[in-house]
């Protein structure tokens, strides 16, 4: 049985970053099963769209185009200006049910009255919200938690990428049979094998945006090291972002199709983030590419050390270097760990898999 789909996601789309490829790539799995599919979204992106799924922009009436994440008091107008998009997407074509992406995209289905909604959680706030601001952590973090103990369980169903988010979800009142584990998916065949240089010193890139919860100052510290051993080293930033930062080289990112050049180039992928709850996408897109990666273990998902990657602890400046070190002078063990990495994709990642796992549940709704 195909269905009729509506995907909610409270930002602007399309826009290279993590949160709005997730949604993409699921948006375009469930499509693939022959599911219609219709994307509502905030009234601007970056860029064109190519998916072949239908796109319902709300209204833009202050002409607002931030893409970077985190609150604001704008996104709130525009957040209300989806509800009666929403609605009268789901009037119109007959929707089914609804996977509501992220905490925007739950509130805006729950006020337009919409039901089933299947909560699709890309993090916890009592973990990110306190990246947001510069004051009161322990209190925004308060606010977070009553967040997660408040919304998630009021959605039919909750799809969360990974353990650790299931276990903090069901401990703050969500039932352990609504919730369910999928990650996400990615589809390798669209991105092209990285082959390793062995007689070229490749440079270390970060790719994605620059918030806080990114870490970015780890990695800042972590290359200081690998420069004073390494001579010839060099860091690459790839971002939408317009940004300038001393030593480092910045190359913009404005859509998929120059992550995807960026990444086809021989280097090794730093990703410092150590916050929890979500699941950098970078580390998927970078596994596609059998790309030899070093990350924080906050943030390791799909990781498996010294067989996919290097993991290092949390904010250890030392070890993160060291990591980058070994593999910036052992070309043999970037091509292994990268020829995993890809293989690990292509199985647990898998965009067949991973839709049929979502249909699964949203029949189970509808039925």
């Amino acid at each position: 049985m195909n269905l009729k789909v509506g995907l909610v996601a409270g930002c602007p789309y399309p826009v290279p970053q993590g949160s709005q490829i997730f949604i993409k790539e699921n948006a375009l799995a469930l499509k693939r099963l022959g599911n219609e599919i219709h994307l509502i979204v905030y009234g601007y992106g970056t860029g064109a769209t190519n998916e072949d799924i239908y796109i319902h922009r709300a209204p833009n009436p202050l002409s607002y185009h931030r893409t970077s994440s985190g609150p604001s008091i704008k996104k709130v107008f525009l957040d209300l200006m989806m509800i009666k998009t929403l609605k009268d997407v789901c009037k119109t074509h007959d929707i089914q049910v609804i996977f509501a992406h992220n905490y925007e995209g739950l509130l805006i289905s729950l006020i337009s009255g919409f039901r089933p909604i299947i909560y699709h959680a890309h993090n916890a706030m009592s973990d990110e919200l306190p990246y947001y601001f510069n004051r009161f952590p322990n209190s925004l973090r308060t606010i977070g938690d009553i967040l997660d103990k408040t919304l998630p369980k009021k959605a039919d169903f909750i799809v969360v990428p990974h353990e650790k988010l299931a276990a903090h979800l069901i401990l703050r009142g969500c039932k352990k049979s609504k919730v369910k584990v999928i990650p996400p998916p990615i589809d390798v065949s669209e991105f092209a094998v990285s082959k390793v240089n062995k007689d070229k010193i490749p440079p270390i890139i970060y790719t994605g945006n620059l918030d806080k919860y990114q870490n970015i100052k780890l990695l800042l510290k972590a290359f200081h090291r690998v420069k004073n051993e390494i001579k010839e080293s060099r860091l690459i930033i790839g971002t939408h972002e317009e940004v300038k930062i001393d030593g480092v080289e910045t190359i913009p990112v404005k859509n998929i199709d120059s992550l995807k050049r960026l990444l086809a180039d021989d280097s090794i992928i730093a990703i410092p983030r150590v916050s929890w709850s979500g699941y950098p996408i970078k580390i998927l897109n970078a596994m596609a590419c059998a790309k030899p990666i070093v990350c924080c273990k906050g943030s390791a998902y799909g990781i498996k050390n010294g067989v996919n990657g290097l993991i290092v602890e949390n904010d250890d400046e030392k070890e993160f270097a060291k990591a980058l070190i070994t593999l910036l002078r052992e070309p043999e063990l970037r091509e292994k760990l990268g020829k995993e990495a890809r293989s690990t994709v292509e199985k647990v990642n898998n965009p067949q898999t991973i839709g049929e796992q979502l249909q699964s549940l949203a029949l189970l709704c509808v039925n």
